[in-house]
């Protein structure tokens, strides 16, 4: 590595230390944290405090100048529970002990107001003033309204359920000047006397039965109502299915044999002879009848509606037998004819070319071909008593093949 590289990396590496401690001493000096389920609020030293809530995420904490307080921004819990006696005397003067839970928070945005009311310090160990407050008046709200309840209505929802929104509404009014809010109050559980737990049992029973043969009363009736909603519907059911059967036997009829009476005739086409004889007022009758039963226009009536399928189809098969059948005798006979023809043309032919054949010209013809035909051995061996092969002996090798 050469100098100017050397130093030049030296460079480099100061650079970047004296960057990161700038970014170490500035969040530590500068910057802090504001975690997540937390509200801050700043306090400046040289002008107070700062009103707005920071929200979770890093913000401006000058080291000597500022400081960052935490409130919690969830939802906190008031719980009175069973071991944590909460008891109250009712309407009729019975002595009850309540389950109650109440989740409630600091209002959004208005964190910094608690901090200037001073309700942000300690009132004890892992406790906020504004916390204590809140549980003061809590049990204050629960006393002044639960107590409104008879022991009754505590097994009654709908009232038990009104007396806690009507509590929830006065807790949150005297809530608001401490900047905090209620979501609900939830009565989980009540405890009772032993010995008025099974009075009360057997009042809750005979009230849940009551419930329970009221509920059988109205199931009954709507039982009732439903069954005889359901024998009118099957009884339209039955109408209707009758009605349209009728309607899609007529339309079947008028489909298939049309409106046309031809009486003991059912030969093919006795239809539409019938239907050639009619005069004017008749045509017209039967058109509208037509109409009547297809529910379509009177000018969309044709022949064919009157006639029915079955009409049509037979004269189509009479027309389609009638015709083939003529047609299959013209072509057998033409067939024949035709046949004659080309065997008198095929045996004139042939006696021309046999007579063709028999004359000197055809029989030079035929040798001719033989003779193209014909093919000697590779090595030819010539044995003849007068020196002359028989295959140099042209002329009578020709008239051999010409038949002579």
């Amino acid at each position: 590595m050469t100098d100017a590289k050397r130093e030049r990396l030296v460079r480099y590496s100061r650079i970047y230390v004296i960057a990161l401690g700038c970014v170490l001493m500035a969040r530590a000096c500068l910057l802090t944290e504001v975690e997540a389920g937390t509200v801050g609020v700043r306090y400046n030293n040289a002008f107070g405090l700062h009103k707005q809530d920071l929200k979770p995420g890093f913000h401006l904490e000058v080291s000597g100048l500022h400081r960052v307080w935490r409130l919690p921004s969830n939802y906190l819990q008031i719980r009175y529970t069973q071991q944590d006696v909460f008891s109250i005397r009712t309407k009729d003067n019975n002595t009850v002990q309540v389950d109650v839970s109440i989740p409630y928070r600091i209002k959004p945005g208005q964190a910094w107001k608690v901090m200037d009311a001073g309700n942000h310090l300690p009132a004890g160990p892992g406790i906020y003033r504004f916390q204590r407050f809140a549980e003061e008046t809590a049990t204050s709200v629960l006393r002044e309204n639960l107590a409104q309840l008879r022991s009754e209505d505590f097994y009654h929802t709908d009232r038990r359920l009104e007396v806690a929104n009507q509590a929830l509404k006065t807790l949150n009014k005297k809530l608001a000047p401490y900047h905090l809010e209620a979501r609900t109050v939830l009565v989980r559980a009540t405890y009772f006397r032993s010995e008025y737990e099974t009075q009360l049992a057997k009042i809750q029973f005979n009230e849940q039965q009551k419930l329970l043969d009221g509920a059988k009363r109205a199931v009954a009736e709507k039982q009732q109502d439903l069954d005889n909603f359901e024998q009118q519907t099957n009884a339209m059911i039955s109408a209707k299915e009758q009605d349209w059967a009728q309607r899609i036997a007529n339309l079947d009829r008028a489909y298939q044999v049309g409106f046309i009476d031809t009486g003991v005739d059912r030969t093919p086409g006795a239809a539409r002879a019938k239907l050639g004889t009619l005069d004017a007022t008749e045509r017209d009758a039967l058109e509208q009848q037509a109409s009547d039963v297809f529910s379509v226009g009177r000018d969309r009536i044709t022949e064919a509606h009157l006639l029915g399928i079955k009409n049509v189809q037979a004269e189509t098969t009479e027309y389609t037998q009638r015709v083939v059948a003529e047609a299959d005798s013209i072509s057998n006979r033409l067939t024949a004819e035709g046949q004659a023809k080309v065997a008198t043309l095929r045996g004139a032919y042939e006696a021309r070319v046999n007579q063709l054949l028999g004359s000197p010209a055809g029989r030079a013809y035929v040798a001719y071909n033989v003779a193209d035909k014909v093919g000697f051995a590779k090595t030819l061996t010539f044995q003849s008593d007068d020196g002359i092969p028989s295959v140099l002996r042209l002329g009578d090798f020709a008239r051999q093949l010409m038949g002579r």
